[in-house]
């Protein structure tokens, strides 16, 4: 069985879900999209990632200024605004009868090409939509068990060539990093930067707990992720010192705890990085109080949206 931030408890109703094709639904087994696109051809789009709770889209602002940062970093014109993809998204939701536990994936591409090339010039159409929204709450055992990570010789890039912070559809040195971590033994792989020190993981951002400290990189060469800045901004409003620092495996193998964070995953424990046992192997108290402040963000984040 396949083991990382991704499991997700199986729900069958996947396998009938509507999907939105620039704003119009197909079956699952439908949902088809051209061999000349965009994304398909050159790894030409971007793409951002939603939570559903309790019928609210949570920290719904931070991830549309992301997607749309990285329209404009990419050079990419949305010919929609932010409340229209919005509605298009509450048109899938409402299709799928959709309220909570609920993961939405939205991506663009820069739209359909006359023929194969890289030339943005060469785009025949405005760009292309999809919307797939799943019924997918994470797995209890994953947050029990934890993961292990292995340090791969596959770095972050540096900002001037690709932006780690950029959510792009071009992930080919992410996969790489984790099929080396996957040969190893371990269920997801760890990322240096250009300068050796510790980045982020392939598809999550990374922390250790140092004492009474927690420590993730500088946010230089790892991604923007919606999760970490929501746990950096938990620390800083409960009295948790946070430090985004450079650091070392020297200093991730003598750590107390670590624990990695994505939207779809929140926080899951780190157990074993390139086969050393971090803390004593399990979710460390740092690790589950975090995970407790995270969360009442997101209650507080439901009730704000309700009221």
């Amino acid at each position: 069985m396949v083991h990382g931030t991704h499991n997700a408890v199986n729900d069958d109703r996947n396998d009938h879900i509507k999907i939105s094709i620039n704003g119009e639904l197909f079956d699952r087994k439908d949902a088809k999209i051209s061999v000349f696109d965009s994304g398909y051809l050159v790894g030409d789009g971007i793409w951002e990632a939603f939570r559903l709770h309790q019928g609210v889209l949570v920290f719904l602002d931070e991830h549309l200024t992301r997607l749309w940062e990285a329209a404009a970093t990419v050079g990419m014109k949305l010919p929609f605004t932010k409340a229209d993809l919005v509605a298009d998204i509450r048109k899938v939701l409402n299709a799928n009868e959709m309220s909570d536990h609920v993961h939405v994936r939205v991506m663009v591409t820069r739209g359909i090409k006359k023929t194969p090339s890289q030339d943005p010039r060469l785009t025949i159409s405005g760009p292309n939509v999809v919307i797939i929204a799943e019924h997918k709450q994470a797995s209890s055992e994953t947050k029990e068990q934890g993961i292990t990570l292995f340090t791969s010789t596959i770095r972050r890039g540096s900002p001037d060539y690709l932006d780690p912070r950029l959510n792009c559809h071009s992930k080919l040195h992410e996969v790489q990093a984790l099929v080396q971590a996957i040969e190893a033994g371990a269920d997801e792989a760890l990322m240096l930067d250009i300068h050796g020190f510790v980045s982020t993981c392939n598809a999550t951002n990374f922390f250790i707990v140092k004492g009474d400290e927690v420590w993730t990189s500088t946010g230089q060469y790892c991604m923007n992720g919606i999760t970490r800045g929501k746990v950096i901004e938990a620390c800083e409003r409960f009295g948790i010192t946070c430090r985004q620092k450079e650091f070392s495996l020297y200093d991730v193998y003598g750590a107390d705890e670590a624990f990695v964070t994505g939207t779809f995953g929140g926080l899951t424990p780190v157990t074993k990085i390139d086969g050393r046992v971090i803390g004593d192997g399990t979710s460390g108290a740092s690790t589950k109080k975090l995970s407790s402040l995270y969360n009442q963000l997101i209650e507080e984040e439901v009730k704000g949206n309700k009221a």
